[in-house]
């Protein structure tokens, strides 16, 4: 069995919870009322779409070849 690790993004949402992306998956979302259950959630949210890219015949993505940079900017607003 392959082990693969995603990054995941969590943004708090102002009603509450957790909006969970995976930046490499496209379209891979899901939500958690508290941290420990968007990660949760988004651990299921993954294996149910890495599930699906199999059962297609696609291509699992993998994080390889990611580089990551965060970027400062001023904002003049």
């Amino acid at each position: 069995m392959n082990v693969l690790s995603y990054r995941i993004l969590l943004r708090e949402e102002p009603e509450g919870g957790y909006t969970v992306t995976v930046p490499t998956l496209p379209g891979c979302v899901t939500f958690g009322a508290d941290i420990a259950e968007a990660i949760s959630m988004a651990k299921e949210a993954i294996a149910l779409y890495l599930e699906s890219l199999s059962a297609h015949g696609e291509p699992i993505p993998t994080e390889e070849n990611t580089l990551e940079y965060t970027v400062t900017i001023p904002a003049y607003a």
